[in-house]
């Protein structure tokens, strides 16, 4: 199992928005992702600093840190239930796949002026020292 874990500041991503406006938000978010954050123009900053907090804890989570990764491919997807779940694509997918990733999980939060996301990554083929010892 893998674990990563990010701390976003909303003021950060609201003052992103306000200078760059489109091109934040296409560099970072797909489509799915602005829909879903958009949905209330207020909420809209701290929807989308949870869904990068997300993309930071996948980083960090699947090992890709060192070697870099595109925003966009790392999806949150908002469930009409609405829990969410994280959709890898392109380099991110490769990695995963690398790492024998079975399944991952995404928690998001926020409050005020922060933002904060936990993704676990449940790995299949485990070598003896990564398995918990029992």
């Amino acid at each position: 199992m893998r674990a990563g874990i990010d701390l976003v500041h909303v003021p950060c991503v609201r003052a992103s928005l306000e200078r760059f406006g489109e091109r934040y938000l296409a560099r970072v978010y797909t489509a799915g992702e602005i829909a879903d954050a958009g949905v209330d123009p207020v909420r809209m900053p701290e929807r989308l600093a949870a869904r990068f907090a997300a993309k930071e804890a996948a980083i960090k989570a699947l090992g890709l840190t060192d070697t870099g990764v595109a925003w966009t491919d790392m999806e949150v997807r908002r469930a009409a239930d609405g829990h969410c779940t994280l959709r890898l694509h392109g380099a991110a997918q490769r990695q995963a796949d690398a790492l024998g990733a079975d399944s991952i999980a995404l928690s998001l939060t926020h409050d005020g002026d922060y933002a904060a996301a936990v993704v676990v990554v449940d790995r299949r083929d485990r070598t003896s020292e990564e398995r918990v010892p029992r």
